[in-house]
């Protein structure tokens, strides 16, 4: 009964799930279903709306009772879901599919127009799109959490909205309270047309033909830490239009005129200035200029490593685009712009454009190929001792992106010092932490395991690392060659080498996370190092919990009681004394500071926190903590969004609550911290470009950078790098001193480049093997699935097609549960056997349970000559996998798993 509207329900679920929230029709979910299943219905939706309404979905499917149908489309009507309600009676969603455009485009722009927004004022205009309990929820939540949280509570409530007008609403409310900056970007695409910044759709000659810029450059005046200004900027052929307060015009100073020369003659080049001397300007004044010049064919492409407002769209987008053809070639580009353009080496993306580049350079005549400019505060990339070495390192990267031309500011240098200002550079060369019997017992507790290990198996046999020391990089190096060996370990006994293999990645896991224990104890305090280890056996209790990893839990056990009383009693680290010391003079010279904290690894930034909150003396700076987004989950969380980047970083800049900020990578390329005035460097040194970077966080005058070590060795290399700043700075005066050379030995690399590439095309490419292979768990070599069952989506995603898989799985809900390429995430998929990560389990289409693989779990076994092999990524694998096809679909996949 009711078969047809169920096949409906699945086959539009990825409609339907997009709009409805399942407590706004809660009388439908008690009357048809069981108190236990609204009520988790309720509690998902508190998590993710998408997951609980899909679930609402899955159990209607089941209903049996005669009127349940006509009872969902009565309160849809009834709750004002009027256009949900017309699409699921007529099964004609193509009203709704209209108002997809509208919603990729306020999703895109929501991170930036939720500033701009108040909805206290918006909600009086917008009641014909939104519900009353909607507009109380966004007024409770401004009262509770002020207006960010409430215009991003508003956003969301929009773009579950049914009603096909609410984009036109939501302009004439901006319109009507008078929000010019949120208004003018809505319009910035034209009225409400969401250009494509993440794909290419269409002819070529209908791509781009309008560039916009949504970017912050902060305004720098004499009082820098306290002042700041948004600026937002709509570039549009032919100039900027408008008034100058709602365009964001701005006038070049002279030496930012300078830099945007050779760029302005049309000539390749790169750009090579300080950070926080406007690069992003001068970027904006070329863009405009090429726009005039050009104003029928220009189409301008920026490309940056990271997604953020300024960018049109990132480098791997375009390359993606490349490799499947949507975009036929760069001829069709007038103009390509690469941020930190000093990363265009080896594989990047951006080396990747540019490969496209120079080979269609050298293979015809008649190509018409864009303009290359590249933006960076450093070219000192790869090593070098001397000037020479320096120079063919810069002259290779000229190669790679095919400029002939290094711009500098040359003429207007103290123009350029009155507006960016150098912190001095200080070292401060503290004590290490004394050995100590924290230390001491960790380091028996790792003896003990590798003795174990040994009764186990020869586990020297899987490593050529020697000399490791416990609590250092290269132990960790160690662990992770001896990982790597063991998920190809075979021996005759399968079943022996499945109970082998994850005891050694127990072991060595167990190993791992009492040397991160050690480099946080090294650097933090023994209380940080023992809540890491804590943290970790809790999650070993949740998770398999084998024999093996009983035993080590109760190694752990038998030393926690004294661990815990030498971190309570235990001596402070002096590092800790000394930045204190520090922080606190700082702050009682200047209460105004703002500071940013460099660090090794996102388990020292946590402890350091900790650290800072906890001490009386330091816990009014309430820092903030920016990490990258972590690839697979861990115990030190699972890293940060975007969204998250960003509300730490506006937070920062324009509060008063946060005065600090603890960093690792992430920070010290492309962020703009114009406010901080101390930079500090906590055992954090990298490479000459890394240096440069983060000196440049320190952006307002009198602003100093700090590096604390107690290694001679590190302090050493900071040193050095200084030195080598130097011999870059005197390698581009002088290839800058006679172009003619400088553009013979970039063609010079150029051929010999392309030689190279020549030659490895011409290598005829390893075909891939038509034979049937088994898919093992790497940790324990459970069975999983057979690579005749699996499907690539898309050119890049990678299904199971039988759904026996799932009985030798088990799942976990998804934390962060969203759309992606048209699937839906919805769990984590473990290994039923040792919990290891398999991937996820998604919706796609009509199909409810779909696995996705991540491939660098699994060992990949030949069911002929049962040879193994470990590939980490899926483009590396040797045998052939089908295209996904349609018609593969059976009912069975339609229907929610048992």
């Amino acid at each position: 009964m009711y078969e047809l509207e169920k096949e409906n329900l699945r086959r539009f679920s990825a409609y339907i799930t997009k709009f409805l929230r399942p407590s706004v029709i809660k009388n439908f979910m008690t009357t048809y279903l069981e108190k236990e299943m609204v009520e988790s219905i309720l509690s998902t939706e508190e998590k993710s709306v998408t997951i609980a309404a899909q679930m609402l979905l899955d159990k209607m499917c089941y209903l049996e009772e005669v009127g349940w149908f006509q009872a969902f489309l009565d309160i849809l009507l009834a709750s004002e879901y009027t256009g949900l309600h017309n699409a699921i009676k007529d099964w004609n969603f193509q009203e709704l599919e209209d108002l997809n455009k509208h919603r990729t485009y306020l999703e895109r722009i929501e991170p930036s127009i939720v500033k701009h927004m108040k909805p206290s004022e918006l909600l009086a205009h917008m009641s014909d799109c939104l519900r009353l309990r909607e507009c109380e929820e966004i007024k409770a939540e401004e009262s509770r959490r002020g207006p960010i949280a409430a215009s991003e509570k508003l956003v969301a409530s929009l773009l579950r909205s049914d009603r096909p007008n609410w984009f036109k609403l939501l302009k004439i409310a901006l319109e009507s309270c008078e929000l010019d900056e949120a208004l003018e970007l809505l319009e910035m695409n034209g009225g409400g047309k969401a250009e494509k910044a993440s794909g290419w759709d269409g002819e070529p000659e209908a791509m781009m033909t309008t560039v916009c810029f949504a970017f912050r450059e902060e305004a720098e005046t004499e009082d820098m830490l306290m002042s700041s200004n948004d600026t937002a900027v709509t570039e549009k052929p032919g100039g900027f239009r408008g008034e100058p307060e709602r365009s964001g015009e701005r006038k070049l100073r002279e030496y930012q005129k300078e830099l945007t020369a050779a760029a302005v003659q049309g000539q390749n080049t790169i750009i090579c200035a300080p950070t926080g001397c406007g690069k992003t300007i001068v970027a904006l004044a070329i863009c405009e200029y090429h726009l005039k010049q050009f104003p029928k064919r220009a189409k301008i492409v920026f490309l940056a490593t990271k997604n953020y407002d300024i960018v049109v769209m990132t480098a791997q987008i375009l390359v993606n685009a490349l490799q499947s053809a949507e975009v036929p070639s760069l001829d069709i580009l007038s103009l390509i712009l690469f941020d930190e353009c000093h990363n265009t080496t080896g594989k990047h993306p951006y080396n990747n454009i540019m490969t496209h580049y120079l080979d269609r350079k050298f293979s015809t005549s008649t190509h018409s190929l864009p303009q290359i400019v590249g933006l960076t505060a450093s070219v000192g990339i790869g090593s070098f001792k001397n000037r020479l070495e320096a120079e063919n390192n810069i002259l290779q990267l000229c190669a790679n992106l095919d400029t002939r031309v290094i711009t500098t500011v040359t003429e207007h240098k103290d123009e350029l010092k009155s507006y960016v200002h150098t912190p001095e550079k200080e070292f401060f060369d503290v004590r290490e932490r004394p050995s100590d019997p924290f230390i001491r017992i960790i380091k028996n507790i790792m003896s003990n395991i590798e003795q174990l290990v040994q009764k186990t198996y020869n586990i020297e046999s899987l490593s050529n690392i020697q000399n490791r020391e416990y609590g250092s990089q290269k132990y960790e190096q160690w662990i992770v060659s001896v990982q790597k060996s063991c998920k190809v370990l075979q021996m005759k006994d399968a079943d022996e080498e499945r109970r082998i293999c994850r005891q050694l990645y127990n072991y060595t896991e167990h190993l791992r996370k009492y040397n991160d224990a050690l480099i946080i104890n090294e650097d933090a305090r023994t209380k940080d190092a023992l809540d890491y280890l804590d943290a970790f056996f809790d999650q070993v209790r949740n998770a398999g919990y084998d024999e093996t990893e009983r035993k080590l839990t109760a190694l752990y056990d038998c030393q926690r009681p004294q661990l815990q009383r030498l971190a309570t009693e235990g001596e402070q680290n002096p590092k800790l004394d000394e930045l204190r010391f520090i922080l606190e003079e700082e702050y009682q010279n200047n209460e105004q500071t703002r500071t940013v904290m460099f660090v090794k690894t996102r388990a020292l930034a946590d402890a350091m926190k900790k650290w800072i909150d906890e001490t009386d003396s330091l816990k009014f700076l309430k820092p903030g903590v920016l990490i990258g987004k972590r690839r697979k989950s861990n115990l030190t969380g699972s890293g940060m969004t975007l969204n998250n980047k960003k509300g730490i970083l506006d937070s920062f800049k324009s509060s008063d609550q946060s005065k600090m900020l603890i960093a690792t990578s992430v920070a010290d390329e492309g962020i703009d911290i114009p406010q901080c005035n101390l930079v500090l460097m906590y055992e954090y040194v990298g490479n000459v470009v890394k240096m440069v970077q983060v000196r440049g966080r320190g952006r307002a005058e009198g602003s100093r950078c700090f590096l604390i070590s107690s290694s001679k060795e590190r302090i050493e290399k900071e040193r050095i790098n200084m030195f080598k700043e130097k011999i870059v700075e005197e390698a581009i005066i002088h290839l800058q001193s006679n172009p003619t050379s400088l553009s013979n030995k970039v063609d010079v690399l150029q051929k010999d480049d392309k030689t190279r590439r020549d030659h490895i095309s011409a290598s005829p490419e390893k075909p891939k093997t038509q034979g049937s292979y088994e898919l093992l768990c790497s940790k324990c070599k459970r069975f999983a699935c057979m690579s005749d069952n699996i499907r690539v989506v898309q050119s890049s995603h990678h299904i199971v097609l039988d759904r026996s898989m799932f009985q030798r799985c088990t799942t976990a809900p998804h934390k962060n549960p969203k759309a992606f390429c048209g699937f839906n995430k919805k769990e984590k998929m473990l290994c039923a056997e040792c919990k290891h990560d398999w991937g996820l389990v998604a919706s796609y289409t009509t199909i409810q349970d779909l696995p996705l693989l991540k491939i660098e779990s699994f060992v990949v076994q030949n069911c002929v000559t049962r040879k193994q092999e470990y590939f980490r990524k899926w483009r590396d694998v040797t045998f052939a996998i089908r295209e996904f096809d349609m018609t593969e679909i059976t009912p069975e996949m339609c229907r929610p798993r048992d």
